[in-house]
């Protein structure tokens, strides 16, 4: 399974950008894309001759290391170990992005793992000789197969209300969440049910002036221990999603919320009573058609992200429902394209599984493919 051709991003003589041949390129380096690194080395793929690791952030550590700093590594629920290399003796009082940052340093150093960042990915399009043609900041590669990793972090979902733009406080994301300090003495609007919204609500109690919570639903708050058939029948439901077509719900949305004793709290307190969804925004705040109105300085929108596969958009693999549809992590519409941590694979153990899933998937898939070369030269 030999690449072959100049390293990529080289620019030749003539000022002009040379593709470089591998067999797989593997775009995002969070856990998804590093499992499939690692599952790609060990059945015999070898780093930067037959395949590439192409990473948008500008360190180790995927999504994680873009997290609030309060969020501690002890309050990370469900980190799942990378395949081959379990994450011990980790401090609990130290930031997750911190933890995880290193952790995943180590992880790519002691398996040999070499990782371009920061490059963007721009498009992947349809090349020449039957292989894909992988368009990036560092240059163009040409791929047998590529296993798109690039999760959700860069696509954070605003929705849209009336009167959003005449908002005179503050809107923020989760992706920008800067931790509770930032909220002292505000009045602090949170949008949504999901795990961020609950956490940043508890948070943000203890500092801002007053809270108020909306969401679109009734919060599902889940008791007891969400043992391995609750998770297998969660990802089920995910999973249907995806193969028909549909954009990938998270599977928070179909497990509801954990219900511990930190959660206990603040219901029993009130910071987690929760008002539906208000109708509009005004200068001072939101407001609802019945009257309803709540003064708010800040509005925190902890409504979740979508898929980053806009890199993928030249080879039309979106079908009319507005998802890709799947089989496993390969998109039905190219068998050359994985996705993993896309849909039911989101979760890190998923990743993790999917990583190795695509890996078996792309090794069946060359071997019985004819190698095609591509020596074209393109600006």
């Amino acid at each position: 399974m030999r690449g072959s051709g100049a390293v990529g991003g080289i620019v030749n003589d003539f000022g002009v950008y040379e593709e470089r041949e591998v067999d797989v390129v593997v775009v995002g380096a969070g856990q998804a894309g590093l499992s499939a690194a690692y599952h790609l080395r060990r059945t015999g793929f070898e780093p930067e001759r037959d395949f590439v690791v192409l990473d948008h952030a500008p360190r180790p550590g995927g999504a994680w290391q873009f997290r609030w700093p309060s969020l501690t590594y002890g309050k990370v629920h469900g980190m799942h170990a990378l395949p081959g290399m379990e994450l011990t003796g980790a401090d609990p009082a130290r930031p997750s992005s911190a933890v995880i940052g290193e952790y995943f340093a180590a992880y790519e150093e002691s398996f040999g793992l070499p990782v371009h960042r920061p490059v963007d990915v721009t498009a992947v399009r349809e090349g020449e000789g039957g292989r894909l043609r992988v368009e990036s900041t560092e240059g163009v590669y040409a791929a047998r197969a590529l296993i798109s990793a690039t999760g959700t972090w860069e696509r954070p979902f605003w929705p849209r209300y009336p009167g959003q733009e005449t908002f005179l406080g503050q809107q923020l994301h989760t992706a920008r969440y800067p931790g509770p300090e930032a909220f002292a003495g505000l009045r602090v609007v949170v949008v949504g049910g999901g795990a961020s919204g609950t956490q940043h609500l508890m948070e943000i109690a203890g500092h801002a002036s007053a809270t108020t919570w909306v969401t679109r639903r009734e919060p599902v708050f889940r008791e007891g221990p969400f043992n391995e058939v609750a998770g297998r029948a969660a990802v089920a439901q995910v999973e249907e999603r995806v193969r028909q077509g549909l954009p990938p719900r998270s599977v928070v949305s179909v497990t509801g919320l954990p219900l511990n004793d930190a959660v206990r709290a603040a219901r029993a307190s009130g910071v987690l009573d929760r008002l539906p969804m208000f109708d509009r925004i005004t200068p001072t705040g939101v407001a609802w058609d019945d009257g309803r109105f709540v003064e708010a300085d800040v509005i925190v929108w902890a409504t979740g992200f979508r898929a980053s596969v806009d890199h993928l958009a030249p080879l039309r693999l979106r079908e009319p429902g507005g998802g890709i549809r799947m089989e496993g992590t390969r998109a039905v519409r190219d068998p050359r394209v994985h996705l993993v941590g896309y849909g039911p694979s989101a979760s890190t153990i998923g990743a993790n599984r999917a990583g190795r899933s695509a890996v078996r998937e792309i090794r069946a898939l060359l071997e019985n493919t004819p190698r095609a070369s591509n020596a074209a030269v393109t600006g």
